[in-house]
């Protein structure tokens, strides 16, 4: 699933690409009983009525808050797109694979949402309050603002204290943004085993964990993101995150701590996989 890294990437690239540009038309190939009465366009019902109201609409800006995808378009909506395991936006990019969801621009350009298992959602908002609605309204502090400092940081987790420091840091309440990926890479950094409970680790590590946080989400911008699995950017190219993996998916290969004579194991937290070194991540329990 694209986190804060692909997420924000995927918003550089619709800013660089179809800010300011007008939705001439816009067409969806999903449809679902399961979503009858639900606010997303997978509901033919709130489709119709999104496409009422965003045709003939400009893009103003893209932004993003956690993994959510905000498109700010004229007179008051925007678009909220979460891509969940498999989505992406590509820009002028004729018969891409897997598109649901196309909007024709006024420059005879495309912006279309490529989501090959369907698991994409998007919905529409007022502006206003947008930050209230129910689709972001539980989520966390941004954990790259300026002002999300450690004193927050060191805050936020321990409001889990009996949790898993694996769990707590993909807790989207908690933190904004941080998935599978990045918690195994800002663990492996900070020395920290992933079953560690929050309340045990000691605060000289939960400041290595905070250090190892903005440097490795900031480093997953800087490399376009982390194309492991099917993220793609907005020009369908992938990101290069994943050629400085540390820990994620890096099963029997040898540590690459400096010294570390550990090889990289996985083991299942809380229903997702964890990977680290059993050696020089410590386990505070």
């Amino acid at each position: 699933m694209p986190e804060l890294p692909e997420v924000q990437t995927t918003v550089n690239g619709l800013n660089r690409t179809v800010r300011n540009r007008k939705i001439v038309e816009v067409s969806t190939s999903y449809k679902s009983a399961y979503h009858a009465g639900k606010d997303n366009i997978k509901n033919p019902a709130f489709f119709k009525k999104f496409k009422e109201i965003v045709e003939g609409r400009k893009i103003l800006k893209a932004e993003r808050r956690a993994k959510n995808v905000l498109i700010h378009l004229s007179g008051g909506h925007t678009i909220i797109a979460h891509m969940k395991m498999t989505g992406h936006f590509v820009y002028d990019r004729p018969n891409y694979p897997f598109v649901r969801l196309q909007f024709n621009l006024d420059n005879a350009k495309t912006l279309a949402l490529s989501d090959m298992r369907k698991f994409a959602k998007v919905t529409l908002v007022n502006t206003a309050d947008v930050n209230k609605s129910m689709h972001l309204e539980h989520l966390g502090p941004e954990p790259l603002e300026k002002n999300f400092q450690f004193p927050n940081f060191n805050l936020q987790l321990h409001k889990r204290p009996r949790a898993k420091i694996k769990t707590a840091l993909m807790d989207q309440i908690l933190i904004a943004g941080i998935g599978n990926i990045y918690s195994d890479e800002i663990l492996w950094r900070a020395g920290v085993h992933p079953l560690s409970a929050v309340s045990k680790i000691p605060a000289k590590n939960f400041k290595l964990m905070f250090a190892a946080m903005k440097k490795v989400l900031k480093e997953g911008i800087d490399f376009g993101g982390d194309s492991m699995s099917d993220y793609r950017n907005i020009k369908g190219e992938k990101g290069k995150f994943q050629e400085r993996h540390r820990a994620y998916r890096r099963t029997g290969k040898a540590c690459g701590k400096k010294g570390c004579k550990g090889v990289i194991k996985r083991i299942v937290v809380g229903a997702r996989s964890a990977h680290f070194c059993p050696i020089h991540q410590k386990l505070y329990k």
